[in-house]
């Protein structure tokens, strides 16, 4: 049309103001009418014509401009298409629509937006016969969101797919991953349809509304056929498809423009319905792990149960599967204790959700933990029989490994040094420690304990662990950081003993504190000594009452009081020496990279190997890998429950969103206003809130503030007695928080799931230990 509208466009354009919404908007307009004014011309329209009338069918009108489909740039859905036209004249005056949809305000904005130059643009139109369809979608023969190119993503609907392309309708959703199908069937409201003059919208029928758009075999075929079309193209592609006549149609493919960088999906959710937490995990691991520390967790961790896993890797973060623990542990008839002793350590399940049991046989699984049970029963004869002497030679051992690693000269020395001591460390020692870190506790005795002298006597009494007939870890670096505080050991001595804890002590790729000694004497800690001895006091006074009101179970309970202090500080003691041996891991891996001048935290540990020995393909996944530890690494920490399959960006992107539990069965109510968790230690206590998410943030907190935080570890320790209560989101009667809190008698409320939510900093609450509770003074919060 060169000699139609052409000199008009270039006159409407001529020093036009692309920021300028009006004067854009009179250009557009100016521009439509000179499309309304001149004719197609005659060849064209003849041609078209002709065409057409072959065909003798329904067809669809279609825009493809020049720089429609660009890698940064999507211009889909800036230009006209028309579905359903009927008759020469419709399709003629639809092409001209088509035209003139090239300039409209919206579509020259965007390309000033993204500067394109009218210049370089053009359209041409596609005529092509309409498929009658039954039902229609797209499919990215690569995830969208993530990049992740071993993934399809198919979205279905009834009807015409001009409904599932404007966002009118909620399609079906199914995903391959790896070739493996997952399938979201949603209520599908309305459906776009033909009607005599084009096409509209019309409620789905009843009956079809829940229904599956595509059979599992049907959505098979057509992820094949997605995977040709990416084959024939060379790249990640966006296809529109149609179904009629139980065939499929395939109307337009084009690139997947803004695909993000590939990562890889780490989501152990999508594998089954399973009820997973990570309660007392996030104590241990509370970010996202980067995949060189995932590996060590796979070496560590439990056999499958009847092949479904005992742990997972949910966005990178740390999950155990509790329907995998409770049908092992219902087939050897323990599934009632199972479930008390659990709400000890990993807290309290909403009311009406269950345990998704397993989807095999009772023999099946008992088979499966029979064949388990050697492993457990061998770990916990190494454990008894060598755990003393591992704790006493850890540490030089740690210390002489750490030395070793850093004095390696080549790749293929550091690789041999791995196999040769370093993988005992990991497949030996560790195991060892593992075991005992894992040693149950005292739940049952504290329980009765409770019952025979009242809870708060109960727990003063059960209060002292850390003595002077042993040490207890948890309170190691606060009492460490007090004493070099007091000048009665050096920052070398600190450093030896508990420079391998903390906050993250589990995750590799996070620095020690003994790697930075200036860090340990900046870092300010309130001496405990005054807290430790109020306790003590409160001890003598609780055993006094006990003395008096049976005296004859005084002996026997002093007894099981010493064996569950003797158990409680040995357990800590082999967890310590677990997080010392994870230093050894870092140092080996730091050295790794040093050598091939990768970085190596985003491989696993195999993979690591497999460089140094001169193999250099693993090397091709670090991109996805780091790309998808920054993604994860981005989003909220996920709830403490999730059952089902998970999505972590759908669930981050929810306003409705639960931080304690999520249930792809079923939806909960939003927590409400009140706050309540587990009576941590009893006591009542007015103060103003510091809420915090990370240890760095809580440097902040002031002598007498109550500490708000989503889950306590070691690494918090020395806050603790500058805090006149602790609250968490996450946590149980033997978490951190209430371990370490009852030592020092700090008041503390843990497992609230929604105080950090619901509190401000600045607010004054008053904490109750006894009760569980959390009660908001009103009064803002002040800056």
């Amino acid at each position: 049309m060169s000699n139609g509208p052409a000199a008009e466009i270039t006159a409407a354009l001529a020093g036009l103001d692309y920021t300028d919404p009006a004067a854009v908007d009179v250009a557009a307009t100016r521009i439509a009418r000179c499309f309304n004014r001149f004719p197609i011309p005659t060849a064209v329209a003849d041609a078209v014509r002709s065409e057409y009338s072959a065909l003798d069918s329904p067809v669809a009108v279609r825009s493809s401009a020049t720089a429609e489909d660009l890698p940064d740039a999507s211009f889909a859905g800036q230009y006209d298409t028309f579905l359903n036209v009927q008759g020469v004249g419709a399709v003629l005056a639809a092409v001209k629509r088509c035209w003139a949809s090239l300039w409209t305000s919206r579509a020259m904005s965007y390309r000033a937006l993204n500067g394109i130059s009218p210049d370089d643009v053009a359209l041409a139109v596609i005529v092509q016969r309409l498929v009658p369809a039954t039902a229609a979608g797209v499919m990215f023969t690569a995830d969208p969101l993530t990049g992740t190119r071993n993934t399809i993503v198919i979205n279905a609907a009834w009807g015409l797919g001009e409904s599932v392309v404007s966002g009118q309708v909620t399609p079906d959703t199914y995903v391959f991953v790896n070739g493996k199908l997952r399938s979201q069937v949603n209520d599908k409201t309305v459906m776009t349809i033909r009607t005599a003059d084009g096409v509209a919208q019309a409620p789905v029928a009843e009956s079809l509304r829940t229904v599956p758009v595509l059979s599992d075999t049907q959505a098979v075929t057509l992820a094949e056929l997605g995977r040709r079309i990416e084959d024939l193209h060379g790249a990640p592609m966006d296809v529109e498809w149609a179904i009629h006549d139980g065939q499929f149609a395939i109307l337009q493919a084009r690139p997947i423009a803004n695909l993000p960088a590939e990562r890889e999906a780490w989501n152990d959710s999508l594998g089954g319905d399973y009820l997973w937490t990570c309660a007392n995990l996030r104590e241990a691991v509370p970010s996202v792990m980067t995949p060189v520390t995932w590996s060590l967790a796979q070496a560590l961790a439990m056999p499958d149960i009847a092949g479904h896993p005992t742990s997972g890797n949910i966005g990178g973060r740390f999950y155990l599967n509790i329907s995998t623990a409770m049908a092992a542990l219902t087939a050897l008839g323990l599934g009632r204790f199972a479930l008390r002793a659990g709400r000890q350590i990993f807290g309290r399940m909403p009311d009406g959700m269950t345990i998704p049991p397993l989807p095999v046989s009772r023999f099946a699984v008992l088979r499966s933990v029979l064949a388990m049970g050697n492993q457990v029963l061998r770990e916990s004869r190494q454990y008894r029989r060598n755990l003393d002497d591992l704790l006493i030679a850890n540490p030089a051992r740690c210390a002489d490994l750490r030395r070793r690693i850093e004095s390696t000269a080549t790749a293929a020395e550091l690789a041999r040094l791995w196999r040769s001591d370093v993988d005992d460390l990991l497949t030996g020692s560790c195991r060892i420690f593992n075991a005992g870190a894992r040693q149950g506790g005292a739940a049952k005795f504290a329980s009765d304990l409770a019952g025979l002298v009242g809870q708060a006597d109960a727990n003063s009494l059960l209060t002292g662990l850390h003595s002077d007939s042993g040490v207890l870890e948890s309170l190691g670096p606060m009492l460490g950081l007090a004493r070099l505080r007091r000048g009665e050991i050096t920052t070398e001595a600190y450093a030896a003993a508990w420079g391998h804890r903390s906050h993250d002590e589990f995750e590799i790729s996070t620095p020690r504190p003994g790697e930075d000694p200036s860090w340990i004497s900046r870092l300010d800690v309130d001496d405990p000594a005054e807290l430790l001895d109020r306790q003590a006091k409160e001890r003598a006074a609780a055993w006094e009452r006990l003395r008096t009101r049976h005296p004859r179970k005084a002996a026997s309970l002093e007894r099981r009081l010493a064996k569950a202090a003797v158990a409680a500080r040995t357990r800590e003691q082999a967890r310590s020496e677990f997080a010392r041996c994870f230093w050894v891991f870092r140092t080996f891996v730091q050295r790794a990279a040093e050598l091939t001048g990768q970085d190596m935290f985003f491989l696993p540990v195999s993979g690591i190997l497999a460089v140094l020995d001169g193999d250099s393909a693993p090397l091709a996944a670090i991109p996805a890998r780091h790309a998808a530890y920054e993604h994860y690494s981005a989003l909220p920490a996920y709830p403490t429950l999730i059952r089902g399959a998970f999505e972590p960006e759908s669930w981050a992107a929810s306003t409705s969103r639960r931080s304690d539990v999520f249930d792809a069965t079923t939806s909960y109510a939003p927590l409400g206003d009140a706050i309540t968790g587990f009576p941590g230690v009893p006591g009542v206590v007015e103060g103003i809130a510091r809420v915090v998410s990370t240890v760095e943030e809580a440097a902040d907190l002031q002598p007498g503030e109550i500490l708000v935080t989503t889950v306590t570890n070691i690494g918090w320790t020395p806050l603790f007695p500058r805090a006149a209560a602790v609250v968490t989101d996450i946590g149980a009667p033997l978490s951190h928080a209430a371990i370490v809190a009852r030592e020092l008698g700090i008041p503390a409320v843990v497992g609230c799931g929604n105080a950090t939510a619901r509190l401000k900093t600045g607010q004054r609450i008053q904490v109750d230990g006894s009760r569980g509770t959390v009660t908001i003074f009103p009064r803002e919060p002040v800056d």
